[in-house]
């Protein structure tokens, strides 16, 4: 698969050149004691919805040094997500946050990921994706698979193991693989809708990796599935971690070989080419909605825009 340029990376998938996971120091108990006794480390704060504590302003995560949230260090081990500036960086889960005592600044808040994913800088969205990403797993996974006995957290929040001794098995943070694609057929192109989504909205075409399946082969098929569209060359674009509960979403452009639509029932409610005109006209119009800035669905269409016209989805009326 050969890359297409894209001029920004996406929104949860920039923690910066200077951002190391240390996966390395994830067993290092010393290590890891020296870091959360360390007034340099700071951490981030997630309640038990996964949402995270931010500023009065909503502009920026509320940072904590360890010992301002030692109370509930002390309850549950916190997660060690790596170092950027010199520092380590953890996140503390509450478990209920709601109607605990308030351990932030006065007027601090709680945010959620889509939110962020708009309003932070971009390392700190990303830093409480992955955060999010590390709490979402760590609920959903409790009991072994192989043998039902409870799990017990190590390597600093990043792996859990069967409190079995007779058992032993290691498990890992899942991530479920996604293609996300935007199809071109002579200048225009193909976007659909589900039945439950507000009227107008529209959204690049999207479905799981399945097991034994290459992405481009998940990029034709989930397309002829969907929207009975055959489709020919296929190119990556770039992606996206979306901790929604827990995909990667791989994004795609790709060539139909026929315009023809040929929707199969409980797929799409609608799909429908769009020309850049169409587009243009549609949202202006507001009978056109498109997936959230947040989403790399809206850098699919942003970039097939821009090749195909030179303009900026971004300033277009209706588009955000």
């Amino acid at each position: 698969m050969r890359a297409a340029t894209a001029p920004v990376r996406n929104v949860f998938a920039d923690t910066g050149e200077g951002f190391d996971r240390c996966a390395e120091r994830r067993d290092d108990v010393d290590w890891i004691t020296a870091q959360i006794a360390s007034p340099d480390s700071r951490c981030i704060l997630l309640d038990d919805a996964g949402q995270a504590v931010v500023n009065a302003e909503r502009s920026h995560l509320q940072w904590f040094a360890p010992s301002q949230l030692q109370a509930l260090i002390e309850q549950q081990m916190p997660l060690f997500l790596g170092c950027a500036e010199g520092r380590s960086h953890f996140a503390v889960l509450g478990p209920a946050l709601a109607e605990a005592p308030l351990w932030w600044e006065p007027g601090s808040q709680r945010m959620g990921l889509r939110e962020a994913g708009q309003q932070l800088p971009a390392f700190e969205a990303s830093l409480f994706a992955y955060a999010k990403a590390l709490q979402q797993w760590q609920r959903d996974t409790r009991y072994c698979p192989q043998c039902a006995a409870p799990l017990k957290l190590q390597a600093s929040g990043h792996r859990l193991a069967c409190s079995r001794q007779a058992c032993g098995k290691s498990h890992f943070p899942r991530t479920d693989a996604a293609i996300i694609v935007i199809v071109d057929y002579q200048g225009a192109c193909l976007l659909g809708r589900q039945a439950h989504w507000e009227a107008g909205r529209y959204s690049t075409l999207a479905g799981f990796v399945e097991p034994g399946e290459s992405l481009e082969d998940a990029v034709r098929r989930e397309v002829a599935e969907e929207a009975g569209v055959l489709v020919g060359p296929v190119q990556y674009h770039s992606s996206q971690p979306w901790p929604m509960p827990a995909s990667l979403m791989l994004g795609f452009s790709a060539t139909a070989l026929d315009p023809q639509i040929r929707l199969r029932d409980g797929e799409l409610d609608d799909a429908r080419w769009f020309t850049p005109a169409q587009l243009v006209e549609e949202l202006a119009a507001g009978r056109l909605h498109l997936s959230s800035p947040v989403s790399i669905s809206y850098r699919l269409i942003a970039d097939w825009l821009r090749r195909r016209t030179g303009q900026e989805l971004d300033e277009l009326p209706g588009a955000r």
